[in-house]
């Protein structure tokens, strides 16, 4: 089930946080276009971006989500202008910089997702670390989607399956949903329960396909820079009032 908020249906309060959902999935979308309604240069938007991602993991964290993952780089992206690719990756790398200790601090475990052979070996050894050194830690989980895309993603699985029949080490009859979930970039992540995307466009544009069989979308007109804990709230008080039922008749109780 999919919905879209309107600015006026947004509620200041979010009711129970027992009710959060486990897993949330946002599709950060509207930085440029942000920049463009205040005659801003887009590399603009985009720092403002970043701070908006701060405010999200905070609000995640308060609220009790045990996933949080971003889309902040698609695979697609390429095609965009070289200077505002060097921005993106500039901005990454400053975010892991300046924030990786604090989150370190705070109990959350990074990981990342997605291809990495296009990039810098410095950014490479950064996304690195910043999964080593918060492996251990058992708060939240920050998954970051870079230089990520799905049908990127299930193609790089089933060719992790072929080489494993290929050589011996799996029956083609063992081949089932389980092996192929095991064989992707979000094997150790539950499927997401929520999926926002800012913004007002409605459309997944490669994310999570494979993992977003039963979630639940909501789409919200905010661009990302203006995303708050009033739009996060409103999406996470809408997911509590979906009955989910999985393709049964029941509404099923959400795992946590």
């Amino acid at each position: 089930m999919t919905v879209r908020l309107e600015a006026s249906t947004l509620p200041l309060e979010l009711p129970g946080d027992d009710l959060a959902p486990s897993h949330v999935a946002i599709i950060m979308d509207g930085n440029g276009r942000w920049a463009s309604a205040r005659g801003l240069p887009r590399a603009e938007g985009h720092r403002r971006g970043v701070e908006a991602v701060r405010k999200t993991v905070r609000y995640a964290r308060e609220r009790g989500i045990d996933y949080l993952t971003l889309f902040s780089f698609s695979s697609e992206n390429w095609s965009r202008p070289p200077a505002e690719i060097a921005e993106l990756m500039l901005l990454l790398r400053l975010f892991i910089r300046s924030d990786l200790a604090d989150l370190n601090r705070k109990n959350v475990r990074v990981r990342i997702i997605g291809t990495r052979d296009r990039l810098n070996p410095d950014l490479r050894r950064l996304l690195h670390d910043a999964e080593t050194t918060t492996r251990s830690n058992t708060g939240m989980t920050l998954v970051i989607a870079f230089n990520y895309g799905a049908r990127d993603e299930i193609v790089r699985a089933v060719q992790r399956i072929a080489a494993a029949v290929a050589a011996g080490e799996m029956s083609p009859d063992a081949i089932d949903q389980t092996a192929l979930t095991a064989a992707l970039d979000t094997r150790d992540v539950p499927d997401p329960d929520l999926i926002i995307r800012t913004s007002g466009e409605q459309r997944l544009s490669n994310f999570l396909l494979w993992q977003a069989a039963y979630s639940e979308f909501v789409f919200i007109p905010t661009y990302w820079p203006d995303f708050d804990e009033t739009a996060f709230g409103a999406a996470l008080a809408e997911f509590n009032a979906r009955d989910r039922r999985f393709g049964g008749v029941e509404a099923r109780a959400r795992p946590r």
